[in-house]
């Protein structure tokens, strides 16, 4: 009995499935999935050998982050590089166990402090300096240059007040970008406030790009990039002249992808040993 109770199961849901195929509608067929399209990139490069202003354009609110040297760590770096099969290299690449981690972003001038004192400037950006985010500056792009108006610290309170404003503002990249040029600017500061003092004083920015080639970075590789070499000469109204140098290496689209800072009155364009070394990577 068990044997026939089973096999008339069976029995009958063979009768249900032939009324189905039968009597009933198929279910209409599913279409193949189709993927959305992807949203295009703000910017892509093009490997052309030279960076022109929409392959600088800030994103703002974009965080990018950088693996940077501890303060007061120098850092030995080979900023002249290797030739290779006819083309220039650079390894920077080297995981320091000792690095640290900043995120800087592009923000907009809206709400700062210091606003006021940049009310003229159409389309500011404001990022920060130095890698602890103390210090910002003031910066307007352009379809000619990526300028500096002005210096501020973050925060208006305590003893390291700083407001610098440029006049004229200090041309630090001018488009297109490529091998082989230079230029200067200076730019005056009138009634401005270092670090709790009133300062006045002339600022001098010699700017030059020297050399295009792969950098090699501790989570990636860019395969032509260019070098962008600055030396600044700080003339006070009342005290020492200073001058220091700093080393940037600039990629399509991904902006500054290294910048090592020498020490103070470094001679040597090609420094060794660098005072800060910031590199575009990954968070450990």
């Amino acid at each position: 009995m068990r044997h026939l109770s089973f096999f008339a199961l069976i029995g009958s849901a063979l009768l249900v499935v032939a009324a189905c195929g039968e009597n009933e509608t198929p279910p209409p067929a599913k279409s193949a999935y189709v993927s959305a399209e992807p949203a295009p990139l703000p910017c892509v490069p093009n490997l052309d050998g030279k960076i022109e202003a929409r392959e600088l354009a800030p994103q703002l609110g974009i965080p990018a982050t950088y693996l940077v040297s501890p303060a007061g760590k120098e850092r030995t770096v080979d900023l002249v590089g290797t030739e290779r099969d006819g083309k220039r290299t650079w390894d920077l690449g080297v995981d320091f166990a000792d690095d640290q981690v900043a995120q800087l972003s592009a923000q907009t001038l809206e709400g700062k402090w210091y606003a006021s004192e940049f009310a003229g400037l159409t389309n500011a950006i404001v990022t920060a300096i130095d890698a602890g985010g103390l210090t910002e500056g003031i910066y307007t792009h352009d379809e000619k240059a990526f300028s500096l108006h002005g210096v501020a610290s973050a925060s208006p309170d305590g003893p390291n007040k700083t407001l610098l404003r440029y006049d004229p503002p200090i041309a630090l990249f001018r488009f297109p970008l490529a091998p082989g040029m230079a230029w200067s600017t200076t730019g005056e500061v009138k009634n401005g406030t270092f670090r709790g003092l009133p300062y006045a004083g002339r600022d001098t920015y010699e700017i030059k790009v020297d050399a295009a080639g792969e950098v090699a970075l501790p989570d990636f590789t860019v395969t032509q990039a260019l070098r962008v070499k600055t030396k600044v000469t700080i003339v006070p109204a009342a005290g020492q002249v200073t001058t220091q140098r700093q080393t940037s290496f600039l990629f399509e689209c991904l902006g500054e992808v290294v910048r090592a800072t020498s020490k103070l009155e470094e001679p040597d364009e090609n420094f060794g040993t660098a005072t800060e070394l910031r590199r575009l990577g990954l968070a450990p």
